[in-house]
């Protein structure tokens, strides 16, 4: 029987992995505790020539199935992901929790959904499938990360949308699911495994690089930030960066990221001086020599200027 299953896994998966070639990158699982494990992302933007692994994802083994956070950046990576965690255990891979409907952790869903996985996520998710930004999004990886994702790459929703919190029991170990946003996007899903006390933030936090901020709430998102500490876990994984043992100083980092965004653009509007001014005269020493800061820091910047000004107008 173990010998049929492991077949039917490489039927399933090899169409996945033919879609690049024998250069995929390594996944390497690392980990965390008796029952936890996450693959840790390369730094920076999605490029060639990370193949589109640029952000982590995360594994728990119990003794009735694995429990998967997040599904990578392209199918081929997910079904590496997959091969991984064949090595480590038998158990089948029960449910994919989806932090948010953002590319760099959703387009290897349908290898897990190949191998009869579950997809739990967030209602909110269902307002980016519809959305413009995801077709834009689809085609802007297939021209930058071909072969990796092609046309075969699919986009798929959730088989159970969550609303709220949930809390549920999976072979003895015990989970929550926390909906903090809208933060960094409008769904955000954060992962407690109560019993070893780790933590998955999905991209509410990020370590050894800048931040994506977009058009994410900033204000909303430090209040997430907070819950998060609350926590008190014993192991923080970010969605991008080292899994961390100090969860309350790599908290701080991106807080104080978003922090100082909201500072300096804030009291460039203030003095009625425009963006231009603004941003040229702001001093990003202490950031600029981050991994994806010329991809992300300028965008972040004009979009928390936006996003105060507006919230300034609804002040008035």
């Amino acid at each position: 029987m173990q010998k049929f299953s492991a077949l039917l896994l490489l039927l399933v998966l090899s169409p996945l992995v033919d879609a690049a070639d024998s250069s995929l990158l390594a996944v390497t699982p690392i980990k965390l505790s008796p029952h936890a494990y996450y693959v840790k992302g390369l730094s920076g933007a999605a490029s060639a020539e990370n193949q589109g692994y640029m952000s982590n994802a995360g594994f728990v083994v119990t003794r009735s199935g694995v429990l998967v956070f997040d599904s990578l950046g392209t199918p081929p990576l997910a079904a590496e992901l997959i091969r991984q965690i064949r090595k480590i255990t038998d158990q089948p891979i029960r449910r994919v929790i989806v932090s948010h409907y953002h590319a760099d952790h959703i387009y290897g869903l349908q290898a897990f959904k190949a191998v009869g996985a579950e997809i739990w996520a967030q209602q909110r998710g269902k307002e980016y499938l519809v959305s413009d930004e995801a077709s834009k999004r689809m085609a802007q990886r297939q021209k930058t990360l071909s072969p990796w994702i092609d046309e075969t790459t699919r986009l798929l929703p959730a088989d159970k949308w969550l609303d709220g919190n949930t809390r549920f029991e999976m072979g003895g170990l015990h989970f929550e699911l926390n909906h903090v946003g809208p933060a960094h996007s409008a769904e955000d899903l954060t992962l407690f495994v109560k019993e070893d006390g780790v933590l998955f933030s999905g991209d509410l936090v990020f370590k050894g690089r800048v931040p994506f901020v977009g058009e994410a709430d900033s204000k909303a998102w430090l209040a997430a930030l907070d819950k998060l500490i609350r926590l008190k876990p014993r192991i923080l994984v970010p969605g991008h960066g080292e899994a961390s043992t100090d969860a309350s100083t790599d908290l701080a980092f991106t807080r104080d990221y978003l922090r100082y965004l909201r500072e300096t653009m804030g009291k460039g509007l203030e003095n009625m001086e425009p963006f231009e001014e603004v941003y040229a005269k702001t001093s990003w020493q202490q950031f600029n020599h981050l991994p994806a800061f010329a991809e992300a820091n300028r965008v972040n910047a004009y979009n928390t200027y936006l996003l105060l000004e507006g919230e300034a107008l609804r002040k008035k």
